[in-house]
Order: structure tokens, then C-alpha cells, then sequence
């Protein structure tokens, strides 16, 4: 994994979305939530994800070379289409809903620890893209649905959500936005040198939250240093070497350029780490 200033994981690069249209020529669908479960925790809160509905549209992959952050594997730059709608967890999988997860006997008891920031309703951590295999196969059981990991292009044309900046903020984000570190702008980001709850920043216009900073989030796709060959339809890349899979929207432990809606990061399917987690999304029948 590349190094971008992790407590112990590396990594970092790029992919960008230009231009996000919703199911009618531009303007971005109502979000919409939905629930596969009505279970509890111990703790009282939902055992399944909350989802959105992220509306079908096209966009470009990949950053321009004026951005600033970017990397070579941003490139090429290139259209897709997301032909369908599909569903997001609104919010990253938190450790009440991975220990769920490990109580009914799925993601192979893994239990990882908080490192004393407590569980609950922040996000997992210490999972690999192994475990968070684990856990969409887990909740596919239960729900009798499709649940699986986002490919890079959906993950990035939902954090997007439209916006055709680094953020879905602007060209910058700030401290009341997302949970990351900038030693460069101590100003702007109060450094929280811990995970903090899901759900604590604006959602996105398409009801996402999170997207950028507090935890890695793993998905879909085998790791490639460029866009050559890269699908057309938002599908995941899932030929060639798949030494290493990819998350993205940066950490706690990030600068603010690590989170751009372009970047990329990168590492071995097994790896763990105190700021790495992973957001769910299903097909829509």
C-alpha cells in the first residue's frame, strides 16, 4: 500500500467523475432510504445498513492534471454510464453492525478492536477487503438480497453526487464537513486522532454520508496505475492482478488531498488497519 501518511497503512491516487447526471438529464433523484431488516442490536440500533437510492446517469473517471493531489493511475480520463439505479449504505458499516454480524456466527468471528474509541455506532475498523467479503456475503444470507461491495466508478459517482470538484464541498473541506488531518491548515481541520460516529457530517445530494475522510473504504475492484482498459459502465475491474484492491475517500489520519473524490489507494486483500473500513451497496431487482 502506498504511503500517505498512515498510522499503518499506505497508499493513494486518483479517479474523477467530471459530470454526474441523475435519472433526468442533470437534476439528481429525491434520496430515498430503505432498510433489508427490521433486527436490533443489544445496543438498540439497526443490525442492517441504511441505503439510499443512487439514481443511474453518466460521468468521467479520472482527474485532470491541474488538480491538486493528482496522480498518474487518475489517468486516463474516460466516460461511463451507470445504466441502473442501485443502492448505497448511507453511511459506512458501523461495529454495532459488525458485531451483529460476528453474534449470529458470520464474518468468520472476527472481532477487531476500537483501539478504546469505543464501538457502537462508529465505523468498523481493522477489517480487510477479505473481511468485508465476509460481511456482504453475511448480510445477503439475512436479507435474501444482493449485497456487495461498490465498484470504484459507483463509489466515486455517489460521492460525487453531481459535483464536478474535488469535494462535494468545493474545491476544499472543512472540519465541520468530514473528519481528516491537514498539518497545513491547522485552522481549518481540528486533528481528532480518532474515528468519530457515522452519520456526524452533511450528507451529500444524494443522501451519502462520510464519503470523504474517517475511514478507507474498500471496494470492488483489483488495483491498476492506470484507467487503460478501464470498463465503460461503472462495472469493476476484476481482470488482470488483483494483488491489491482499492479504497478510497481518505481517513482521520489523511490530509485533505488523500479525500478528493478522485483518489485512489491501495492494498494486499488481507491487509488491516485502525483506519480502514468499508461501505455496503446492493443491486436493485
Amino acid at each position: 500500500m502506498r504511503s500517505l501518511s498512515s498510522p499503518a497503512l499506505a497508499g493513494a491516487a486518483g479517479l474523477w467523475i467530471a459530470l454526474v447526471m441523475g435519472l433526468s438529464g442533470g437534476a439528481a433523484a429525491e434520496p430515498t432510504g430503505l432498510r433489508d431488516c427490521e433486527d436490533l442490536t443489544p445496543r438498540g440500533t439497526p443490525v442492517c445498513p441504511e441505503l439510499v437510492v443512487v439514481p443511474a446517469g453518466q460521468g468521467l473517471m479520472g482527474s485532470p492534471a491541474d488538480e491538486a493531489g493528482h496522480r498518474p493511475d487518475e489517468a486516463p480520463r474516460h466516460p461511463i454510464t451507470i445504466a441502473r439505479a442501485f443502492a448505497v449504505g448511507k453511511t459506512e458499516v458501523t461495529f454495532s453492525q459488525w458485531d451483529a454480524c460476528v453474534a449470529e456466527g458470520g464474518c468468520q468471528g472476527h472481532r477487531p478492536a476500537d483501539f478504546g474509541w469505543g464501538r457502537g455506532e462508529r465505523p468498523v475498523i481493522g477489517v480487510s477487503w477479505q473481511d468485508a467479503q465476509s460481511y456482504v456475503q453475511w448480510l445477503g444470507r439475512k436479507t435474501g438480497r444482493r449485497y456487495r461491495l461498490l465498484s470504484e466508478a459507483e463509489w466515486e459517482y455517489a460521492a460525487r453526487a453531481g459535483t464536478t470538484t474535488p469535494f462535494d464541498s468545493g474545491a476544499e473541506i472543512g472540519a465541520h464537513q468530514a473528519n481528516l488531518l491537514d498539518p497545513h491548515s491547522r485552522e481549518q481541520f481540528a486533528y481528532r486522532r480518532t474515528t468519530v460516529p457515522v452519520g456526524s457530517f452533511p450528507a451529500n445530494a444524494f443522501g451519502l454520508q462520510d464519503v470523504h475522510g474517517n475511514v478507507w473504504e474498500w471496494v470492488e475492484d483489483c488495483y491498476s496505475p492506470s484507467y487503460d482498459g478501464a470498463p465503460a459502465d461503472g462495472s469493476a475491474r476484476t481482470t488482470g492482478s488483483c494483488r491489491y484492491r482499492v479504497l478510497r475517500g481518505g481517513s482521520w489520519y489523511q490530509v485533505m488531498t488523500a479525500a478528493r473524490a478522485a483518489n485512489r489507494n491501495w492494498a494486499d486483500p488481507a491487509y488491516r488497519s485502525n483506519d480502514i473500513g468499508f461501505r455496503v451497496a446492493r443491486s436493485l431487482e
